[in-house]
């Protein structure tokens, strides 16, 4: 439950001992003089119930994830800084003594906020305060660019991905429906995926390779079509799993004479749909400048005025494989 109160002043010790300890300032106590406030509570109402048990402010949460980030702190770290730093109590307005909160707090917060359409709300509070500032011009000039993202899987080749996916839907089965796969599996599955898909395991010869591939082909297209029975499990075709084996499938194989054959590396098409792990099946793979990478892409728009400080004043994030675009927004 959220009590929107407004926000203290710096306590009067706070403000003394930090400014004797940085006597030339310090970033974060010169972003609170400078700045100001960029959030209250009340801007995070529709975070929180009405009911429960009160939580900590947010404006203060905000502003200790904005310090994490430029510090490149871990949630520990960050909440140690809260407790013993002066420059971060006097930002937080909080008094010398204070202990702080628990660690796994940021996370908490972290998952409220991404749950809500509130993921610019800083980025937004802290532009209308630079221009009110006078250091961000309306209508004025700026450009985008992007740069990668790497995805946090393991690069694999083309056989690894189909086997590995089809190992991925086959655990999820495992954990909604184990007495049902049971029932309708091949005893051969469990030999050929019970370990991870690692490139040593696998076939070493193209003919073996391409054997193996069909083999496995066939395998996952049994399963979808156990999955399409009655007696399948209700809801299993809609698994995250399967959704990307059936992604997969569709974009790894062809039907030819009844059968599934692999896909030469020849007849694979760009394809928004294609899975490059089950593990992250958002995960594309991009180019741009001549560097490849598995992941996504993150859009900057930042302002190149002359006679102004540069600033960031929109960022997403897409897809690996997206065009660049100018998609930032015109301040």
């Amino acid at each position: 439950m959220l009590r929107p109160m407004p926000a203290p002043e710096i306590p009067a010790e706070t403000a003394r001992i930090a400014r004797m300890a940085y006597p030339k300032g310090h970033m974060f106590m010169r972003l609170r003089d400078e700045v100001g406030m960029l959030l209250v509570d009340e801007d995070f109402a529709q975070l929180y119930s009405t009911r429960g048990q009160p939580g900590l402010s947010p404006w203060r949460l905000a502003l200790v994830t904005l310090m994490q980030f430029v510090e490149n702190l871990s949630d520990r770290q960050a909440a140690d800084a809260v407790r013993g730093h002066l420059a971060w109590k006097y930002a937080l307005s909080l008094e010398l003594g204070d202990p702080g909160f628990d660690s796994t707090v940021m996370s908490e917060f972290r998952a409220r906020f991404l749950q809500q359409d509130t993921l610019l709300l800083l980025l937004d509070r802290f532009l209308e305060r630079c221009q009110d500032l006078g250091l961000l011009r309306r209508h004025g000039k700026q450009r985008t660019d992007s740069t990668h993202v790497l995805a946090a899987i393991r690069v694999m080749n083309r056989l690894e991905l189909v086997t590995e996916t089809l190992r991925a839907a086959l655990n999820a089965l495992t954990e909604i429906a184990p007495a049902w796969l049971h029932q309708v599996s091949d005893p051969i599955w469990y030999d050929r995926y019970a370990h991870r898909a690692e490139n040593y395991r696998l076939p070493k010869s193209e003919t073996a390779k391409q054997t193996y591939a069909a083999c496995v082909g066939q395998d996952g297209q049994t399963l979808l079509g156990l999955l399409k029975q009655s007696e399948a499990p209700q809801g299993a075709l809609q698994l995250p799993e399967i959704v990307v084996l059936q992604r997969c499938w569709a974009s790894q194989f062809v039907e030819a004479e009844g059968r599934l054959r692999f896909k030469e590396r020849k007849e694979l098409s760009p394809s928004v749909e294609a899975v490059e792990s089950p593990y992250d099946p958002e995960a594309r793979f991009g180019t741009k400048r001549g560097k490849g990478w598995i992941g996504y892409k993150v859009h900057l728009t930042e302002t190149c005025e002359d006679d102004l400080p540069r600033l960031l004043t929109y960022v997403t994030t897409t897809l690996g494989n997206m065009n660049d675009a100018p998609i930032g927004l015109i301040i």
